[in-house]
């Protein structure tokens, strides 16, 4: 430990070396539960590509694991530290070093906030899609590092789609450049997007560059009431069938439409069983939403409500932005999942979702990203319940198991970490598995960076 210390100071200031636990423990672990987290030896905050490389060097010549970081915002544990670690936080690395609007990119450093690149670009015309929920808070290096996705990714897609290339340091130190800054460019083995969603396991991000478009239209939006979720998921499956390319296509079931009344007074209609919101920013958005009415008019919706202006429209997206914050009020810990299934399998899922629900006796509340098939199964539980705490986990597995029996994923934005690495061994299966791990063994052989997490 003493050794570790000396080393690090060599090249660190003295504010980016922190060894009090009051303050070390803050560190330890992100939003999920049920996610073990250790004792960090240390945390460090660089605030150069230099001072990165130090740390890596020095945790590879005396065998210290390293956990990168973001803001902490996960909700999959792949930002918890393992006993003796190095915690690397990159909150300090906050520098937008550059908005090109002829090469429409961003270059940014891993540390700037979602929200704050957003508004900057917007300042100059163009637009940086990818919006978390927690955008607000989470950082670009946090997005990359779980191929975070948001709202709008029914149009504009996640956050894969906008990472044109990256500066990492390698687990030894070195410094790597990968991909470009062209509209377009194929050479060699897309590096890139190997980073993109590796949960800090590969290397560590320092520099990327992002593209961006150009500003749409003010978005409308419209909300409609069903009096079941599978008529909800109908109208989902008829816009998307017609062709129709919403900015947004968002499903909240009962339970959240009620944890977000109770929260925030919002006045939604409180006995719906499912309220979807869609939105477009086309050049005439009012055009699109009359005819999404009417599809979801057709599916059985009781009320059809489109909004008149950006004002209104943006008090229906709040009321979704909320939903999360919502139910965590319901008990006094939930479990987040993120099961993504074809689009086609969306009301098998929640149906099935409420059926898990009424077994293991819980409240379960449903927001989705539904014009992507991406569900957010928020379980509510009393930690302080033995057994309602087992009966979260239970049913957290089961509605994971369910994505996977309608031809699913695990997970469409929020990672693996440690929560979920016995369900990627089940989604990949075995080979899978061996070539991810020699992927992981040829970028960091010593099995440094972020021990524990994924597999």
């Amino acid at each position: 430990m003493d050794d570790l210390l000396v080393r690090l100071r060599e090249h660190l200031p003295a504010d980016a070396v922190i060894t009090d636990p009051d303050i070390t423990g803050g560190y330890a672990h992100d939003m999920a539960s049920f996610c073990a987290a250790g004792t960090p030896a240390v945390v460090v905050l660089p605030r150069t590509v230099e001072q990165v490389q130090h740390v890596m060097r020095t945790a590879t010549a005396l065998r210290v694991p390293v956990v990168p970081q973001g803001a902490r915002t996960g909700l999959s544990g792949a930002a918890n530290a393992s006993d003796g670690c190095i915690v690397l936080s990159l909150v300090k690395m906050d520098r937008i070093l550059e908005i090109n609007p002829v090469d429409r990119v961003a270059v940014v450093e891993p540390g700037v906030i979602n929200a704050v690149l957003s508004r900057e670009v917007k300042e100059v015309g163009l637009y940086y899609p990818p919006d978390p929920s927690s955008w607000e808070m989470c950082t670009i290096g946090g997005n990359i590092g779980t191929a975070s996705g948001g709202l709008c990714c029914v149009k504009y897609g996640v956050t894969a789609e906008y990472v044109l290339g990256l500066e990492v340091v390698l687990a030894d130190g070195r410094l790597m450049s990968t991909g470009r800054r062209t509209a377009k460019g194929v050479a060699g083995y897309d590096l890139t997007r190997l980073f993109v969603g590796s949960e800090g396991s590969l290397g560590i991000v320092v520099k990327a560059v992002l593209a961006l478009r150009p500003s749409p239209p003010p978005q409308l939006v419209l909300a409609a009431e069903f009096a079941t979720a599978a008529a909800a998921c109908d109208a989902v499956v008829r816009i998307m069938e017609r062709g129709h390319t919403p900015s947004l296509l968002e499903l909240m079931d009962r339970t959240t439409i009620q944890a977000v009344n109770r929260m925030a007074h919002m006045g939604l209609p409180d006995g719906t069983e499912a309220l979807l919101l869609a939105a477009f920013d086309t050049p005439d958005p009012a055009a699109d939403l009359a005819a999404v009415a009417e599809l979801c008019t057709a599916a059985g919706a009781t009320q059809v409500v489109p909004a008149e202006d950006a004002a209104e429209s943006e008090l229906l997206l709040q009321a979704r932005r909320l939903s999360l914050t919502a139910l965590e009020t319901i008990k006094s810990a939930t479990m987040i999942d993120d099961v993504c299934v074809p689009r086609s399998k969306l009301a098998a899922m929640i149906e099935g979702t409420s059926a898990i629900a009424a077994k293991y006796d819980l409240t379960i509340g449903v927001c989705a990203h539904a014009g992507d098939g991406n569900t957010h199964p928020v379980v509510c539980f009393d930690a302080a319940d033995e057994d309602e705490s087992r009966r979260a986990r239970e049913s957290f597995d089961e509605i994971m198991a369910l994505g996977l029996e309608l031809g699913g994923t695990i997970t469409g934005e929020h990672g693996v970490g440690v929560l979920k690495k016995e369900w990627l061994a089940r989604e990949l299966g075995p080979v899978g598995i061996e070539m991810q791990r020699a992927v992981k063994h040829a970028f960091d052989p010593l099995g440094l960076l972020n021990p524990g997490k994924l597999f």
